[in-house]
């Protein structure tokens, strides 16, 4: 468990709006649980094969965790563990961005930093 970094997949607009805004709510899922789901690096192949198949227009946050106050580790149904924020990401947070390319399996390629 890394407990520096965590990180964030979400939608090239969503991502625009909360740069404008300062801070992020989450996605309509995110909103829908009552907490924002991040993953640890390890987990990010994982969570784009499930949840994010075949999607266009995404963007990866590498979020600092230093000063979350409400970041806590929770069981998922799969039985690991996942950062969950139960308050908004201030975006001051995000340490660096990166653009998910689709490729034509509907897999995303990540960026070289990230081992699979």
């Amino acid at each position: 468990m890394n407990l520096k970094y965590i990180f964030k997949i979400l939608d090239k607009e969503e991502w625009n709006n909360a740069k404008k805004k300062g801070n992020y709510s989450g996605s309509a899922q995110d909103l829908k649980d009552g907490y924002i789901h991040f993953s640890e690096e390890e987990q990010i192949h994982e969570t784009l094969k499930k949840h994010y198949h075949k999607q266009e227009n995404l963007i990866l946050l590498k979020i600092h965790t230093l000063n979350l106050e409400y970041l806590v580790w929770e069981n998922a149904s799969n039985g690991d563990m996942y950062p969950h924020l139960y308050s908004t990401l201030n975006i001051d947070n995000v340490e660096d961005e990166f653009e998910l390319i689709l490729n034509k399996d509907g897999t995303h390629q990540l960026p070289n930093t990230f081992e699979k």
